[in-house]
């Protein structure tokens, strides 16, 4: 199939962009690196009347650190992140969870904004950036705003970026050094969607978890991170937490598996992600 029609820009400053959206609000839609809109587009599951294409604003795809904080541009390639000797050194657990995005091809035009706004709870880089406590920087016509991740994502698909609003930036706080860290999922053939997964960062007795496709958003395991604060990670500990993370979720079943074996698999990946945390846990120099 083919897109339906759509009038087409492509603005080069974020001003323009925002002038734009403010013109033609729920009518237009962001395109990015376009690995996931493009598809919506052709299959006609999403039927923009304005197409407003960002990749020509280069004041977006910058990879920066400034006073200790990684920001990341709306448009940074994936890539970019990927092959950063920063933000691998630094952010180690965005670097593992980017290396298991898809293929090298569709990381070379898929854009971390993208990816986030998108807000597949199946995607890594959602989740790895829910497991670090990311800051959204979300831009209109009246002014910025900063959300957290614990906000951003709203359902399935979706956050709270209105649809005047522009995703300029993305600011992540270095972890503490030698923090544990450990992205597990598990997927059928190499660049798949993986049917469950974890990120875990480790960090002076705190505990982050974040569930890959194991509900609508990418989930904090908030009571498992409770319960393991201050605790010796072992293989009781971590298999108790996979349990504990899972005990409310109800992943959705389909032809790769029914929810019940998701889940099951998610606590697995928990559990991996705990116990390869514990063993990175102030070994690697940050």
């Amino acid at each position: 199939m083919k897109p339906a029609p759509f009038e087409y820009r492509d603005p080069r400053t974020v001003d323009e962009v925002i002038d734009v959206l403010a013109e033609h609000g729920e009518d237009s839609k962001i395109l990015a690196g376009g690995q996931s809109l493009v598809p919506l587009l052709n299959f006609r599951l999403a039927q923009p009347a304005m197409l407003v294409d960002i990749n020509r604003v280069e004041e977006l795809s910058f990879l920066r650190c400034s006073a200790g904080v990684l920001t990341i541009g709306a448009t940074c390639r994936q890539a970019t992140l990927e092959q950063s000797i920063f933000a691998q050194a630094r952010w180690p657990l965005l670097g593992e969870a980017v290396d298991l995005v898809a293929h090298s091809q569709i990381r070379n035009r898929g854009t971390v904004g993208g990816s986030a706004a998108h807000a597949d709870p199946a995607a890594e880089l959602p989740v790895a950036l829910s497991c670090l406590d990311a800051r959204f920087n979300i831009r209109s016509a009246s002014g910025t705003r900063t959300v957290g991740a614990d906000e951003f994502f709203s359902t399935h698909l979706t956050t709270v970026i209105e649809p005047d609003e522009l995703l300029v930036s993305i600011e992540v706080d270095p972890p503490p050094a030698g923090a544990g860290y450990a992205f597990c999922e598990y997927s059928r053939r190499h660049g798949d969607f993986a049917l469950g997964g974890a990120a875990v960062q480790l960090a002076d007795g705190e505990v982050r978890i974040a569930l890959l496709g194991a509900s609508d958003t990418p989930l904090r395991a908030t009571e498992a991170e409770q319960a393991l604060a201050g605790q010796q990670i072992d293989a009781e500990t971590a298999a108790e937490a996979g349990e504990l993370a899972v005990r409310e979720v109800e992943p959705t079943g389909d032809i790769h598996g029914s929810g019940e074996y998701r889940r099951r698999l998610t606590a697995t990946m928990v559990k991996r992600a705990l116990l390869l945390a514990a063993d990175r846990d102030g070994r690697e120099a940050a």
